[in-house]
């Protein structure tokens, strides 16, 4: 029996999955899979890693809605092309169908799998999932990515259909007389790939409530507040919802969440088109700052003990619980970056290990907006003072409070730097830097 196969990555969810429903309609029937990368796990430092576990989790709750459909899912651990490999030797596969992924490994190892089925005469179908507008779709009149994220919005907004928000059929068509039923080796558990369960609390997999999403250009930047955002991010991030969803919500309810669900569109697209920002300064003049180095810290600040509270408070409920509000975020890296004048990737780094809703275009992109070395970012001289910070997103000290205990007690330590020292350091270091640059130019 000819079948399709159906390749589940960003994407963990049957309904209105782009990929899935156009593998739904080849007019041979689906078998979907999942891929535990090796080449992935293998490198992640800590074997109790909460975004596994949720991951695995969702793969095996669509794994248990496809085999009640009338279907069979597969999951492997193991490299891509050795998996895929595998499978086209062991059933005749008319073709591979998944959803695109833009981050630098992703069209790496996309590149080699379509290669590879080529050889076997099998083709590789991708289609536009996580994203609304993708690639090469919204550019400058000059026809090069937009640098102003202004411009950027404003073309992605009059490029907009009801079609682009259009939910894909793929729910309605996942039924037996469209899907196979193929020998199915045990699926892989998370101790069976080198894993521990480890949980941390992840929002429902159901829309944000209306009302939050109303409030959302009131609440957004109060990080005390337990609904001040839509908390959604883990979720989009792995694809357990669809970004169209969210996106007809927000379109309809509130204009600044579409606003910043955009984005993720805009850093996505500036990762496809510059992958070396993913280890580089966008900015060619701001490759060579002389970052500081300094173990001692670098340690407070990822513990949460440089002696501004915003700060600390941010970076304990970050190594807690995963999550970090995006007002704390800003105020957390740019003290790293400024304040203590240490190289962005090293920031970078530690978000990656530790955020539950990583993601590499975002994080990349936030980060040198931050560090000012991005395709777009705030002035390197932009140094936002972390006590005014405080003072005007958490007033009452709700926040901080909740996460340091120990807050107006000796037990809490002094600031690490002076804020006044502190910027005109940060100032001084990358006008220096960018200068000379500019002048070997």
């Amino acid at each position: 029996m000819k079948i399709t196969l159906f390749w589940h990555r960003r994407d963990i969810r049957l309904p209105d999955n782009a990929g899935l429903a156009a593998a739904l309609q080849s007019g041979f029937p689906v078998v979907p899979f999942f891929i535990y990368d090796k080449e992935i796990l293998d490198n992640l430092p800590d074997k109790k890693d909460a975004r596994l576990t949720f991951i695995y989790d969702e793969v095996e709750r669509v794994a248990r809605e496809t085999e009640a459909a009338g279907g069979t899912f597969l999951a492997y651990y193991g490299t891509p092309a050795d998996v895929i490999e595998q499978l086209v030797q062991e059933h005749e596969v008319a073709a591979v169908y998944t959803n695109e992924d833009y981050e630098p490994y992703a069209t790496r190892r996309d590149g080699h799998v379509e290669a590879l089925l080529r050889r076997y005469g099998v083709e590789f179908k991708l289609y536009k999932d996580q994203v609304i507008f993708a690639k090469n779709e919204v550019l400058g009149k000059n026809g090069q990515p937009q640098k102003v994220f202004g411009s950027y919005r404003k073309a992605w907004l009059e490029k907009l259909t009801d079609e682009e928000l259009a939910p894909r059929p793929s729910a309605n068509l996942i039924k037996a007389e469209n899907l196979a039923r193929v020998p199915a080796p045990p699926r892989p558990t998370l101790e069976s790939v080198g894993f521990e369960r480890y949980e941390q609390f992840v929002p429902t997999l159901d829309l944000p409530d209306d009302e939050v999403v109303r409030n959302y250009h009131q609440t957004r930047n109060r990080p005390a507040l337990q609904n001040g955002t839509i908390r959604r991010s883990v979720q989009l991030r792995f694809g357990t919802i669809s970004v169209r969803q969210l996106m007809r919500q927000a379109k309809e309810l509130n204009p600044k969440l579409l606003e910043e669900l955009i984005w993720r569109d805009y850093f996505m697209m500036l990762l496809w088109h510059y992958p070396d920002t993913a280890r580089e300064a966008y900015d060619p003049r701001l490759r060579h700052v002389p970052y500081r180095e300094n173990e001692a810290e670098f340690r407070a600040w990822c513990e949460g003990r440089t002696g501004y509270p915003l700060v600390d408070a941010g970076m304990r409920e970050l190594n807690a619980t995963g999550y970090l509000p995006n007002r704390t975020r800003i105020a957390a890296a740019g003290f790293l970056v400024k304040h203590l004048l240490m190289d962005w990737r090293e920031g970078e780094k530690y978000f990656a290990d530790k955020l539950l809703d990583y993601d590499l275009s975002q994080n990349i992109g936030n980060w040198q907006w931050m560090a000012g070395t991005g395709a777009v970012a705030a002035p390197w001289f932009r140094v936002y003072s972390p006590q005014s910070q405080l003072d005007t997103y958490d007033p009452d000290r709700e926040y901080v409070k909740r996460w340091i205990p120990e807050l107006g007690t000796s037990a809490y330590p002094p600031p690490i730097v002076e804020h006044k020292f502190a910027r005109q350091r940060a100032i001084d270091t990358l006008r220096a830097a960018y200068r000379a640059a500019s002048q070997q130019a």
